[in-house]
C-alpha cells in the first residue's frame, strides 16, 4: 500500500509502498478516506515526541472499516468510522469506566504504531474506540474532529464546565484554539481569543469572539484579559502549548476559574512556573486534556449534524497524499490557513 514514511526526525517524509497492516484480534483495518495534519504529528517528526523510525504519521483520520479481526462484536466490512486519536485497550479498569482517553496500555496511530497517512491503518480495541459516523458527515470533516476539535470539545464541556455568558479566554488560535473559540460561541460564552498573528485574530473574529488581543501589542496578556474580562476568564485554555501561554492563562483568571491544558508541553517545556499561589488563594482549579473517548462522541456530533457546530468552516486545505510530507514540513512555521487534511481514493472498497 502507499504511505508517507519518514526515517529520521526533521527529513521530509515522502510516499512509498510498504507492506499493509495486519489485523489485531479485536481490532480493525480501517481504509482510510481522509487524514488531518495535525501539530502533534509535527513534534513526533521533530523528536519531541519520539517514535520509532522509520514512521508513517497521521493520528486524525476518518474512513471504512476494511477487515475485521477476531472478537469483534459491534463492527462489520463498509462501516464508516472514525476514531480518537487515544485508543483504550477495551480490558482496563480505565476502559471499562469509559476512560479509555488515559488507559495505561493505550494505543495511538501514528505514535505508537504506523498512523494514517496511509491507504490502511489497524484500530485495536475496536468495540471500545470506533466511533460510527452519521451518513450527513462527510469525511473530510469527521478527518477534522479525532485531536483538535475533539480535544478543544472536551476540554470546554468536561473540565472547563463552560456555561452561557460566561468568558472564556483561548490562548492560542491555531486548530486546537480556532476549534475552542468556535464551541465557545456555540455554547452561549464570551470569548477572548489571542494570538500574534493578526490573521488568526480576524478568523476568531470571524467565528463569533467578542475581544481579540493581539500578544504582541499588550505588555501584560493576563492584565489585558482580566480588565476586558472584568474581572478575569471563568474558563481559560492554553491551545498552543508553551511555558509562557500556560501561565498566562492561570493568570488571566478570575478567583474560582478554571484553567484547561490541551497545547502540549513537552521535554524542557513539560514544566511550566505556573503561579500555585494564586492557585491555592483564588482556588483555581487546573486540568489537563487528553483528547475524548469514543463513549463521549455521540453529544459532539449531534452538534455537528443540527449546524451548531460547524467543523468543517476550519478546513483550510484539502491535499493528497503525496502532499502530506510537505505539509507536516510546513509546521516548522505559523500559519493561520486553517486545518490541512489529506484525502485518499479508497472507493473501491465502499462506504457501507
Amino acid at each position: 500500500m502507499k504511505a508517507v514514511v519518514y526515517d529520521d526526525y526533521g527529513r521530509m517524509p515522502v510516499v512509498r509502498d510498504v507492506p499493509p497492516p495486519e489485523c489485531p484480534d479485536g481490532g480493525v483495518v480501517v481504509a482510510v478516506k481522509a487524514a488531518g495534519v495535525c501539530r502533534s504529528d509535527w513534534h513526533a517528526w521533530k523528536g519531541h515526541d519520539p517514535v520509532s523510525l522509520p514512521h508513517t504519521p497521521g493520528h486524525e483520520l476518518s474512513g471504512v472499516v476494511a477487515s475485521v479481526g477476531t472478537g469483534v462484536r459491534d463492527w462489520s466490512v463498509g462501516d464508516r468510522v472514525t476514531v480518537p486519536f487515544v485508543c483504550g485497550c477495551g480490558r482496563c479498569s480505565w476502559c471499562e469506566a469509559g476512560e479509555a482517553q488515559v488507559c495505561p496500555n493505550q494505543t495511538q496511530p501514528g505514535f505508537t504504531g504506523p498512523g494514517s497517512f496511509a491507504e490502511l491503518v489497524a484500530i485495536h480495541g475496536a468495540d471500545t474506540n470506533l466511533v460510527r459516523l452519521p451518513e450527513s458527515v462527510d469525511f473530510v470533516t469527521a478527518a477534522s474532529l479525532g485531536c483538535r476539535f475533539a480535544t478543544a470539545f472536551r476540554a470546554l464541556t468536561t473540565h472547563g464546565r463552560l456555561g452561557a455568558g460566561e468568558w472564556l479566554a483561548v490562548h492560542g488560535c491555531g486548530g486546537v484554539g480556532l476549534s475552542a473559540v468556535m464551541i465557545g460561541v456555540a455554547l452561549g460564552a464570551r470569548v477572548v481569543a489571542i494570538d500574534v498573528n493578526p490573521t488568526a485574530l480576524e478568523r476568531a473574529s470571524a467565528l463569533g469572539a467578542a475581544v481579540v488581543i493581539d500578544a504582541g501589542d499588550v505588555a501584560d496578556v493576563a492584565v489585558a484579559i482580566r480588565e476586558v474580562t472584568g474581572g478575569g476568564s471563568h474558563v481559560s485554555i492554553d491551545a498552543f502549548g508553551s511555558p509562557e501561554l500556560a501561565v498566562a492563562s492561570v493568570r488571566s483568571l478570575r478567583r474560582r476559574g478554571r484553567h484547561v491544558q490541551a497545547g502540549l508541553l513537552l521535554g524542557a517545556n513539560s514544566t511550566p512556573p505556573l503561579p500555585m499561589d494564586l492557585v491555592i488563594s483564588q482556588e483555581l482549579e487546573i486540568y489537563g486534556s487528553h483528547g475524548m473517548p469514543a463513549r463521549d462522541y455521540p453529544a459532539m456530533l449531534s452538534l455537528i449534524e443540527d449546524g451548531t457546530l460547524r467543523p468543517a468552516d476550519l478546513v483550510g486545505l484539502v491535499i493528497g497524499l503525496e502532499e502530506a510530507g510537505a505539509a507536516l514540513a510546513a509546521m516548522d512555521h505559523p500559519s493561520a490557513a486553517g486545518m490541512t487534511v489529506v484525502t485518499l481514493d479508497v472507493g473501491h472498497l465502499g462506504e457501507g
